[in-house]
């Protein structure tokens, strides 16, 4: 069990930011709440509210886009599906989590119901939790078949919350053996295409509430949790968990995450950034060769009858909006758009082919061949996506997605996109 106290040694210990990791945590917090309070107005956001809101009165947590208050696992649940419904998240591409989007509400609901919290303590308990749910992911040497953003995610937020709740290191194990014991989530929902993505995300915030609420009323957990013989990497994921623990701290997860320009599966950015400047008007080919992980995430054959959630992940709909609109826009995920004609046309251009990489948890590298209606080709080779940590977002782009999210948003409070930090903390 020894990496598994490495872990929850740092999970537990007090740790001071260095200026960069600082920066990253801000930055990544920014676009996380920013993104959560667009998806106020997704397909299925009232529903889940709606749901929420039956579970119990109570007020002590805030929701994002809403001028209302739920109890701090409902708030978690809301806030965390209203992040991940727009698959416009961060993510973690070599752990392949969403290592904010669990953590970040799991995180709001913690701090809104503690008063008082500090910066430091905020920024440091987001910084671990998104440390930790990545490290699993790095850990993993299988591909996904649990959605591992959910199951991952969990454990990190409850590091995260049960740092905010100031628990002792001793009571650290339970929680993380309570949260292994309520992990859930497959990739079926993926497969489909369905709106129960977003909710695998929201059930693990909730869940993380949960778990550090019972360890704190005497409740414990499975110690073993998560290399024992029915542990995380014997059902979960097959992988090597000292891979990730044997450098603690010595360089954070969290600078490694990168931030999405596009509203669509991370899988679809390499070759949506790669398309960016070329209209629909002259091309007549486009042959996009990815890692089997591309494929399996997001080359699924255009369905007009398909769902939003389904097209979030179709790189087909989703280049034929790029060189259609010049952007994609999530309210374009609607069956007039399924049913133009021209999108149709556009998507079936396109062509996906497996190249040869046989890591099962490989977004890159990507090549795209582009053909022109007169016979010229242009081959685009793609390293990294738009967003990754060596492939930065510019202000420009940083400024435009937030724009839409403000949009998106509606009246909300405007600290949200102006003063990030000061919203988590005034509560």
């Amino acid at each position: 069990m020894t990496a598994t106290i490495d872990l929850l040694d740092f999970a537990a210990a007090e740790h001071r930011l260095s200026d960069s990791v600082r920066s990253d945590t801000m930055r990544l917090l920014a676009d996380t709440i920013a993104v959560g309070a667009a998806g106020v107005s997704a397909p299925g956001a009232d529903g889940v509210f709606k749901t929420a809101s039956t579970w119990g009165a109570g007020s002590e947590a805030r929701i994002l886009g809403r001028q209302t208050r739920l109890p701090a696992a409902s708030a978690a649940y809301v806030n965390a599906f209203q992040i991940h419904c727009l698959e416009w998240d961060a993510v973690h591409e070599p752990a392949v989590v969403h290592a904010l989007s669990v953590v970040t509400a799991a995180l709001l609901a913690a701090v809104d119901r503690k008063p008082g919290c500090t910066k430091d303590e905020i920024l440091a308990a987001l910084a671990v939790g998104v440390d930790v749910a990545s490290g699993l992911g790095i850990a993993a040497d299988t591909g996904l078949s649990f959605f591992r953003p959910a199951t991952a995610g969990l454990i990190g937020a409850a590091m995260a919350v049960a740092r905010i709740a100031g628990l002792p290191r001793a009571q650290f194990d339970d929680v993380l053996g309570l949260g292994y014991s309520h992990c859930a989530g497959t990739m079926q929902a993926h497969v489909e295409g369905s709106i129960a993505l977003p909710l695998q995300i929201a059930n693990a915030a909730r869940a993380a509430i949960h778990v550090v609420d019972l360890v704190s009323n005497g409740l414990t957990g499975p110690h073993d949790a998560l290399e024992g013989p029915f542990g995380y990497f014997t059902l979960f994921d097959q992988g090597d968990l000292s891979r990730y623990t044997a450098t603690l701290g010595q360089t954070w997860l969290i600078g490694q995450v990168s931030t999405k320009p596009y509203p669509s599966g991370r899988a679809s950015h390499a070759a949506l950034g790669a398309l960016a400047g070329f209209s629909s008007t002259n091309i007549s080919r486009i042959e996009a060769f990815v890692p089997p992980l591309v494929q399996r995430l997001v080359g699924r054959p255009f369905d007009p009858g398909m769902t939003p959630a389904y097209a979030r992940l179709c790189l087909p709909l989703l280049a034929a909006l790029m060189l259609k609109d010049g952007v994609v826009d999530p309210r374009r995920f609607a069956p007039a758009a399924f049913a133009d004609d021209d999108v149709r046309a556009i998507a079936s251009r396109l062509t996906i082919t497996l190249d040869d990489n046989q890591d099962p948890n490989a977004l890159f590298p990507q090549r795209v061949i582009v053909t022109l209606d007169d016979g010229t080709s242009h081959e685009i080779a793609i390293p990294s996506a738009p967003g990754s940590p060596d492939a930065a977002l510019s202000s420009t782009q940083i400024s435009s997605k937030y724009a839409l999210c403000r949009t998106l948003a509606g009246d909300c409070d405007p600290r949200i996109f102006d003063d990030p930090l000061s919203y988590v903390m005034e509560s």
